[in-house]
């Protein structure tokens, strides 16, 4: 795939990188990003000699039929690692049990902190528990990784994507070692959390935003349906001026 898919990105949209030498040749880290658009996960590795293994959600790789198979193909193709969604915590239980097992193995594990893409392009509150109970379970440390201009190539909705220079900074490697075994405390979490995600606006140099990104998604969402029914109440009223 880093053939496949790695090569022609490379060519056709010409990346930069800042900061490869932070990532190591050999042994386990974490690669925190921020999430701009929905091939933040092609670039990235596209760029590193080492594969990186981010998650997706399971039903990418059990749709039936050959689209299906299809699919499943090219998601592990690329390093994406079905999580089961179903249980009692659901994707989050599984995110961490899938990404201490990459690390196990001494590889890359690469996971968005936002939990989704930014609605706008700011950078959102990143969540607490998955990347925090990772890092402190295996003590891998954490390199926070800024993409840039990916959302103009490609914006949330959109399926050709523009040719233009995208980029990416890639921050030294944060070692929480000194929280080693406090990977249940809400405060420990809360506290590593938001060291990356500093590190991360650092490097970026996006507006942080203290709300998470599903809950601006859902304001949006709300503003635009507010705004649908007021135009159709507007349109409802004129009509019945008219008659």
């Amino acid at each position: 795939m880093k053939v496949a898919i790695g090569g022609p990105l490379k060519v056709a949209f010409r990346p930069w990188v800042e900061g490869l030498e932070n990532v190591p040749a050999t042994g386990p880290a974490i690669l925190a990003s921020n999430h701009l658009s929905f091939s933040d996960s092609f670039f990235l590795p596209a760029v590193l000699d080492r594969k990186v293994t981010f998650i997706a959600k399971a039903e990418y790789f059990t749709t039936p039929g050959v689209k299906g198979r299809l699919t499943a193909a090219f998601f592990k193709g690329v390093g994406q690692l079905p999580v089961d969604r179903s249980g009692a915590r659901g994707a989050g239980e599984a995110a961490i049990r899938s990404g201490i097992e990459v690390l196990e193995r001494g590889e890359l594990f690469g996971i968005y902190p936002e939990g989704t893409r930014s609605p706008d392009g700011r950078l959102y509150r990143g969540k607490p528990g998955g990347l925090a109970r990772v890092a402190l379970a295996t003590g891998a440390p954490v390199i926070p990784v800024a993409m840039i201009d990916t959302e103009k190539i490609q914006p949330p909705g959109t399926v050709m994507p523009k040719l233009m220079r995208p980029g990416i900074r890639i921050g030294k490697p944060l070692d929480f070692s000194r929280y080693q075994g406090m990977e249940h405390d809400r405060f420990v979490l809360r506290a590593v959390t938001d060291e990356v995600m500093y590190e991360i606006m650092k490097l970026s140099g996006q507006e942080y935003v203290d709300m998470y990104a599903t809950a601006a998604k859902r304001q949006i969402a709300e503003a635009a349906k507010a705004a649908k029914e007021a135009e159709k109440a507007q349109k409802a009223g004129k009509k019945q001026d008219e008659s």
